[in-house]
């Protein structure tokens, strides 16, 4: 590629699932129109990481559709365990603890994986290559699932991000790790997913940046010894949280700089609705939003190329 990949993958869930915790509604599918002609409009392509209500909603199929039948996008799996079939309890209340898929015995998280792939697929007559894990959990075991049902691409790994103290079930160990994991796209290891290894299943990380210097890193990881806590560095995604336009702009720079042939845009569907999220809560925020994602699009279109995941993973296929 002459100039790198902007790859935009969208968390294609309910509404706020952050403080849904006994119905999920999915209005937002209704929002997706306006965010994916802004893409259009620039030439990039999202990738609709659809979740289980999502892949039920009339709206949302009719959509999804569009977008795939005129190459102007790309559906895969988003897996959240707690409310995915076939349902089993894990804890005593699933849908506020909202489990990992990590945390479930594997032949449950096989059940749960093929019936995803097979809605999707039969949904949207394509075959999912792409996926994100709910909650940005992830495992060997998972990433054997994922080669079993024929996925090329994963997006799961959050480099610098510890989730261990993001609980899932409040008896379980919390989340995936991703301190020292690499911050490039590589083949992973199906029985160490920190290394590279020979699997047909490509690992995209997100694009993450610290926010301070190495030194001043090490200091507060020092001090957090001291006080006997565990937690990341602190970090910059390159996901809107309005007004950041400029700390995105910076996050490309850095990223590319180090090397990346890509950058990896984040969003979950319900935040580009108004009180989807609780960081965009009334149309006033959302206006915002929409008038960060045009300055930021404008910036970075002549200096990247729009991809799909699954259009990104040919590319690495030929360099591997």
């Amino acid at each position: 590629m002459h100039n790198p990949a902007f790859l935009i993958t969208i968390d294609t869930e309910g509404d706020n699932l952050w403080q849904n915790h006994d119905s999920i509604t999915t209005e937002n599918a209704r929002y997706l129109p306006r965010f994916q002609a802004l893409c259009e409009k620039y030439g990039f392509k999202p990738v609709y990481l659809t979740n289980y209500e999502m892949a039920i909603d009339p709206f949302y199929i009719e959509f999804a559709r569009d977008v795939i039948a005129r190459g102007t996008g790309e559906v895969g799996m988003h897996l959240h365990a707690w409310n995915s079939p076939p349902l089993e309890p894990l804890t005593d209340d699933d849908w506020r603890y909202k489990p990992y898929l990590i945390e479930y015995a594997t032949g449950m998280m096989r059940q749960k994986v093929e019936y995803m792939t097979r809605l999707l697929e039969d949904t949207f007559q394509t075959k999912m290559v792409s996926h994100r894990a709910g909650r940005w959990a992830f495992d060997e075991r998972y990433a054997r699932l994922l080669v079993e049902y024929g996925y090329l691409v994963d997006c799961s790994v959050t480099p610098k991000v510890n989730w261990k103290t993001a609980k899932g079930n409040p008896a379980g160990t919390g989340g995936t790790d991703y301190r020292d994991f690499p911050t490039h796209a590589y083949f992973l290891d199906e029985n160490d997913i920190r290394k590279p290894g020979n699997s047909p299943l490509l690992e995209v990380p997100m694009s993450i940046q610290h926010k301070h210097s190495a030194l001043m890193n090490s200091i507060k990881q020092g001090y957090d010894r001291l006080r006997g806590k565990v937690r990341s560095p602190s970090v910059h995604w390159l996901r809107p949280m309005g007004g950041n336009v400029e700390t995105m702009k910076s996050v490309v720079e850095q990223t590319l700089a180090q090397g990346s042939d890509y950058v990896e845009y984040m969003l979950h569907s319900s935040e580009y609705m108004p009180g989807g999220s609780p960081t965009f809560k009334t149309q006033s925020d959302i206006e915002r939003l929409y008038d960060d994602l045009e300055a930021f699009f404008e910036w970075l279109h002549p200096k990247a190329r729009g991809l799909t995941l699954a259009e990104y993973y040919q590319h690495a296929l030929k360099k591997r």
